[in-house]
């Protein structure tokens, strides 16, 4: 391993892409504990503070995870989210069995809390209006992979279910239904790209300069009027979102 003095490229960039390569190649295997830093200087005949710069951009990126007292491990592979939103409700609205099996939900708080201001434009209210969320937390195997919030109105869901700190046994937009008596008919998805807050970035085990995708789902009924505002977070560079669609078949010309 070397590095091009000449080259544009600075020295941990040229670094990075090249410890990343061996990761890509199999050389380290996820969970494999790196070379410490003096090592690796050695190695490329750079200062450990180059070789520092080019762990902590692979950390940001989601290549590496750092435990400290133990060293530099090849984090797990990159988590394929297979849905925006929409798949909670499945092809026969319900859970995706998959997903299921991949992912733990644990629910982490359920009260009346201020609505934040995406929240609070969602519903029509204002900044800071008081509504019922239940927050939950999402796991794999490894490590936190999801914060989530779920928003209601206190006139919709005051003295239902939705206000107990329980899980139920099927998804929460079927209690919801039951609940509130008034039916999902459509929904939108706003996707954007964050920094993380203090909380979320130890929520999720990442560094603050980690960037995020945080998700705004909208749920109405059939007037129009929203019923759910949900939101999700996820680690950014470990996370691909992917939808899968038909793409429709050209119309035919009308006859002249």
């Amino acid at each position: 391993m070397q590095i091009n003095p000449g080259a544009a490229e600075f020295p941990h960039r040229q670094i990075a892409a090249q410890l990343h390569a061996r990761v890509r190649r199999g050389d380290w295997a996820p969970g494999e504990r790196l070379p410490s830093i003096p090592a690796i200087a050695e190695m490329f005949g750079v200062a450990k503070q180059t070789v520092q710069r080019a762990i902590d951009q692979l950390r940001v990126e989601g290549i590496l995870i750092t435990k400290p007292g133990s060293g530099t491990y090849v984090r797990g592979t990159r988590r394929r989210l297979n849905r925006l939103s929409r798949g909670r409700y499945g092809g026969f609205r319900g859970y995706h069995a998959d997903l299921a099996a991949r992912y733990r939900q644990q629910l982490t708080a359920v009260g009346r809390a201020p609505a934040p201001p995406e929240v609070a434009d969602a519903f029509g209210v204002p900044d800071g209006t008081e509504l019922l969320v239940r927050r939950h937390l999402v796991r794999t195997e490894e490590v936190p992979v999801e914060i989530g919030a779920s928003w209601f109105r206190p006139a919709d869901a005051a003295g239902t279910s939705l206000e107990r700190a329980e899980a139920f046994g099927r998804p929460l937009y079927q209690e919801a239904e039951e609940a509130i008596g008034r039916r999902y008919v459509t929904a939108t998805d706003q996707l954007s790209a964050r920094q993380p807050s203090r909380e979320e970035a130890e929520m999720l085990q990442i560094r603050p300069d980690t960037p995020v995708l945080h998700l705004l789902h909208v749920a109405y009924d059939a007037a129009r009027r929203p019923i759910e505002v949900a939101q999700a977070t996820w680690p950014g560079p470990m996370t691909t979102l992917t939808e899968e669609y038909k793409v429709p078949a050209p119309t035919p010309d009308p006859d002249p």
